[in-house]
C-alpha cells in the first residue's frame, strides 16, 4: 500500500499550490482544485480502508503495516525518530472520518463562502489543516505525533483567525493558539521523560506490553507515582488541551468566531478528538502502566461532560451550543476510555469511544454545516432572530432533526448504538457512574431539542427578507451525512476495531439501552413543552434562580478567573515587577556604565589631539613619574 502516502502529500501538494498562486487563480477555479485534490484523497482514503480490513487477520487480529518507514534524527542504537505511514484499526479508521467530513467542508464551502474575500486563502488553509491532521492519525512513533500535533494547532490557528479584520477572530485565534500551546508543554515533557525510560518513541514498543522496555523505570517514583504515570498524565494534558477538556476548554466556545464550515471541521471530527486518539493510541500502556491515571481520564471526562451540559442548557448563539455539545460528547468519550480494560467485554468502553468519534463526527458536523445553512440565511447566530424556519429550509430542516435524534440517543439512529455502549461500559463501571453519565445524556437531549424548537417551531422573527433554503452545494452535504447518520450505528464496529485487535460483537443491554431511550424521550418530551410554543416555565425557572442560570450563562465564570489570573495576579505582581527590574536595574546599570564611559572618553579625548608637542610632553612627564616611582618606592 505505498500508495498511501499520496493521501498523506496530495493535501500538502495543494496548500502549496493554493498559497504560492495567490489571487492569480480565479476564487472558483481555487476551490475547484482543493475540493478535486480531496475528492482523489477521500476515494484514496476508502481504498485503503477496503483492502486493509479485507486482509487475512493473524492470530485474530488485523496486521500492523508500516506502508513507508525511515529514519530521520538517530540519537542511540534504541532511540532514533522515524518518518513514515501507520496503518492500523484506529489510524484507518481516522482517514476514513477526516477525508469524509474534510471533503462535505470542502463541497459545503463552495457555497457558503462565496463572495468572501480571501476565498484562495481559505481553501489553502483547509488542505494544510487536512494534511496535519492526517500526518498525525498515521505517525508510527509519538514524537512524529507531536510534530503534526502541533502543525494542527498552527492551522487550526489560521482558520479560527480567517477574518483577521474582525478583532473577535484575531482574539480567539490567538486565545486557542496560546490555551493549546500551554497543554502541549506538558505534552512535550511527557515524550521527553516517557523516551528518557523507555529509550523508545516507537508506539509498538511502547504499547507491547515488555518489561524490558520499562526496565529503566523500574522502581523510580515521584510524589508516590511511578514515573510511567506522570509522563502519561502529562500526555494526557497535551490531549485534554486539544479536547477542550476542563479547565482547558476556554478556547473553543470562543473559536466559534471562525467560519462555519471551519467549526465543523476543527470543532466536530478532526481537532478535537485529536485528544481522544492519543489515549486511544496509547491505551494499552495506559491500562497497563498507569491504571490510576485512566481512572482519572474518566472523572475529568465526566466532570467536562455535566459542566459542558450545563452551559449548553441557557446558551442562546446557536454556534456556542454546539460547542458545549462538543465538549460535552468528548468527555462522554474520555469516559468510555478510562472506564475501559482490555480485552472481551472488559474492553466495552474502547470500542465505544472509537464508535462515538465515528458517529459523533458524522452527526456533529451534520450539526455544524446546518447551523451554518441558518446563519447564511439568517444573517445570525442568535435563536431570537430565529423561529419557524421550517417552512423556509425543509432539506435543512430534515437533516437538522436526524442530527438532533442522534445525539440525544433515539434509535435507530447512529448515535443511539454508540451511546448505549459507552453508558453500558460505565454501568460496568460502576453503577453511580453510569446513573450520573445517563442524567447528563438526558441534558444533551434537552439543550439539542431546545435548540431545535428555537430554530424551527418557536414564534418567526421579523426578516429582512423572506428566509431559503441553501443551495445545492450546500444542502448535498447535509443529505449525504443524514444518510450516514441514519445507518452508521449499524456497522459491525466490534469486527474492526476492539481493545485487543480481537473481534467484538455488539450486543445491546436492554436495560440500559431502554432507560437510556426512556430517559431521552422524557427529556425531548420537556423540551418540547417548554419550546415548541413559547413555554413561561423556562423564563420563571431563570428567575427563581437567578444566580445560577446567570452563572450558567457566563460559563460560570472560568473565562473571568483566568482573566483575572493573567492580568491581576500574573501581570501586575509578577510581569510588572520583573518588567521594571529589567528596566530601571538591568537597563538603568548598562545605560549608566555606558554613560561614565562616555564622560570618560569625553575627558581623555584631548590627548588624542595630533600635535606632536603635547604628545612629546606627555611622554617625558611620564618618563619623570615613572623615574620618581622607582626611585622613592
Amino acid at each position: 500500500m505505498e500508495y498511501t502516502s499520496i493521501i498523506f502529500l496530495l493535501p500538502l501538494f495543494t496548500f502549496l499550490l493554493l498559497g504560492l498562486s495567490g489571487t492569480k487563480l480565479r476564487p472558483f477555479t481555487a476551490g475547484c482544485i482543493g475540493t478535486l485534490s480531496l475528492a482523489v484523497t477521500t476515494l484514496l482514503a476508502y481504498l485503503t480502508a477496503g483492502l486493509y480490513f479485507s486482509t487475512p487477520r493473524i492470530d485474530g487480529v488485523f496486521p500492523k503495516m508500516l506502508p513507508v518507514n525511515f529514519e530521520w534524527l538517530h540519537f542511540t542504537q534504541n532511540l532514533h525518530i522515524d518518518l513514515g505511514i501507520l496503518l492500523d484499526p484506529i489510524s484507518v479508521m481516522m482517514l476514513v472520518v477526516i477525508t469524509t467530513v474534510s471533503l462535505m467542508v470542502h463541497i459545503y464551502s463552495l457555497g457558503y463562502m462565496k463572495g468572501e474575500k480571501g476565498f484562495q486563502r481559505y481553501y489553502a488553509f483547509l488542505s494544510l489543516f487536512t494534511f496535519s491532521m492526517l500526518g498525525l492519525v498515521v505517525a508510527p512513533n509519538i514524537f512524529q505525533m507531536y510534530i503534526f500535533w502541533e502543525l494542527v494547532g498552527v492551522s487550526s490557528y489560521l482558520l479560527i483567525g480567517f477574518y483577521y479584520t474582525k478583532p473577535e477572530a484575531v482574539a480567539a485565534s490567538k486565545k486557542a493558539f496560546i490555551v493549546t500551546r500551554f497543554a502541549d508543554l506538558g505534552f512535550l515533557i511527557g515524550i521527553l521523560l516517557l523516551s528518557y525510560f523507555t529509550q523508545t518513541f516507537n508506539f509498538d514498543l511502547l504499547n507491547s506490553g515488555d518489561a524490558s522496555v520499562f526496565s529503566r523505570a523500574t522502581g523510580v517514583t515521584f510524589m508516590g507515582a511511578s514515573v510511567i504515570s506522570w509522563a502519561l498524565a502529562l500526555i494526557f494534558i497535551g490531549g485534554a488541551g486539544k479536547s477542550a477538556m476542563f479547565p482547558l476548554h476556554i478556547w473553543l466556545p470562543d473559536a466559534m468566531e471562525g467560519p462555519t464550515p471551519v467549526s465543523a471541521l476543527i470543532h466536530a471530527a478532526t481537532m478535537v478528538v485529536a485528544g481522544v486518539f492519543l489515549v486511544a493510541r496509547l491505551f494499552p500502556l495506559y491500562a497497563t502502566a498507569a491504571p490510576d491515571v485512566l481512572t482519572g481520564i474518566a472523572y475529568v471526562g465526566a466532570f467536562t461532560s455535566l459542566y459542558a451540559a450545563v452551559v449548553a442548557c441557557v446558551q442562546t448563539d446557536i454556534k456556542r451550543v454546539l460547542a458545549f455539545s462538543t465538549i460535552s460528547q468528548i468527555g462522554f468519550m474520555m469516559v468510555a476510555l478510562g472506564v475501559s480494560g482490555i480485552g472481551s467485554h472488559h474492553g466495552l468502553g474502547y470500542m465505544a469511544a472509537m464508535f462515538h468519534l465515528f458517529t459523533h463526527a458524522m452527526f456533529k458536523a451534520l450539526l455544524f454545516l446546518c447551523a451554518g445553512a441558518i446563519i447564511h440565511t439568517i444573517g445570525s447566530n442568535e435563536m431570537s432572530r430565529m423561529g419557524g424556519l421550517r417552512k423556509y429550509m425543509p432539506i435543512t430542516h430534515l437533516t437538522f432533526l436526524v442530527a438532533c435524534l442522534a445525539i440525544s440517543g433515539i434509535p435507530p439512529f447512529s448515535g443511539f448504538f454508540s451511546k448505549d455502549e459507552i453508558l453500558a461500559a460505565t454501568f460496568s463501571f460502576s453503577p453511580q457512574f453510569g446513573v450520573l453519565m445517563s442524567f447528563i445524556a438526558a441534558l444533551t437531549a434537552f439543550y439539542m431539542f431546545r435548540l431545535y424548537y428555537n430554530i424551527f417551531w418557536a414564534t418567526p422573527a421579523e426578516h429582512a427578507h423572506t428566509p431559503h433554503e441553501a443551495p445545492k452545494s450546500m444542502t448535498i452535504p447535509l443529505i449525504i451525512l443524514a444518510v450516514i447518520t441514519v445507518f452508521a450505528g449499524f456497522i459491525p464496529f466490534g469486527h474492526f476495531i476492539s481493545s485487543n485487535g480481537l473481534p467484538y460483537n455488539i450486543h445491546l443491554d436492554w436495560a440500559v439501552a431502554g432507560s437510556s431511550v426512556t430517559i431521552a424521550v422524557i427529556s425531548i418530551g420537556i423540551a418540547t413543552f417548554f419550546y415548541k410554543k413559547g413555554c413561561d416555565i423556562p423564563n420563571r425557572l431563570a428567575a427563581m434562580y437567578p444566580k445560577f442560570y446567570q452563572a450558567a450563562q457566563h460559563r460560570f465564570y472560568i473565562d473571568e478567573f483566568y482573566l483575572f489570573v493573567t492580568k491581576r495576579i500574573i501581570f501586575n505582581c509578577v510581569s510588572r515587577p520583573i518588567a521594571w527590574f529589567d528596566r530601571h536595574i538591568i537597563d538603568g546599570s548598562l545605560n549608566g556604565m555606558a554613560y561614565l564611559t562616555q564622560q570618560v572618553s569625553g575627558m581623555i579625548r584631548g590627548l588624542q589631539s595630533g600635535q606632536i608637542q603635547q604628545y612629546a610632553f606627555v611622554f617625558l612627564f611620564g618618563t619623570l613619574l615613572i623615574a620618581v616611582l622607582m626611585l622613592f618606592l
